[in-house]
């Protein structure tokens, strides 16, 4: 009954959903609202999903983020996009991932590429058309990223 309520509502493409979970592969969920950027490192095992790892763009703060930009802006999706993975290498050796868009459509250069961008140069493993990645000075243009990318880097050692 549930299932039906949220097909109706348009909140899960079930079809979609049973496409992803076929290749028994984990996936990279991304979430933009309309203050934040999600990022989950997703397992499914029999149709139950498990998040092994995930973070919000809010725990850029911690990092220095606060002061200098927006949470949801391509920078802070990149950001959050790298702590994401960078917090599953601390718990698995390899990861590799499917990207889960939800309900989103794919724009080139958007929010979510910029995440998968991020979670691309963390390590993780996944597949992607190079062209809809964001370029690197759009991604750098509101803030130093280097720079909390290696206070990142020093607390996932």
């Amino acid at each position: 009954m549930i299932a039906r309520k949220r097909r109706i509502e348009g909140v899960t493409d079930y079809k979609a959903r049973a496409n992803l979970l076929k290749g028994n592969i984990p996936r990279l969920v991304i979430r933009v609202s309309n203050r934040y950027v999600l990022v989950q490192y997703v397992k499914s095992v029999s149709s139950q999903d498990y998040i092994i790892s995930g973070s919000n763009s809010k725990e850029l703060a911690e990092f220095g983020w606060k002061k200098i930009g927006s949470l949801k802006s391509i920078s802070a999706a990149y950001l959050t996009g790298y702590l994401a993975v960078k917090k599953v290498h601390d718990k698995e050796n390899e990861a590799k991932a499917i990207l889960d868009l939800g309900l989103k459509r794919s724009s080139k250069g958007s929010r979510i590429f910029s995440a998968l961008k991020g979670a691309i140069d963390a390590g993780l493993k996944i597949s992607c058309d190079k062209e809809m990645l964001p370029d690197e000075a759009r991604i750098k243009k509101e803030a130093d990223v280097d720079a909390i990318k290696e206070k990142i880097n020093k607390k996932f050692v």
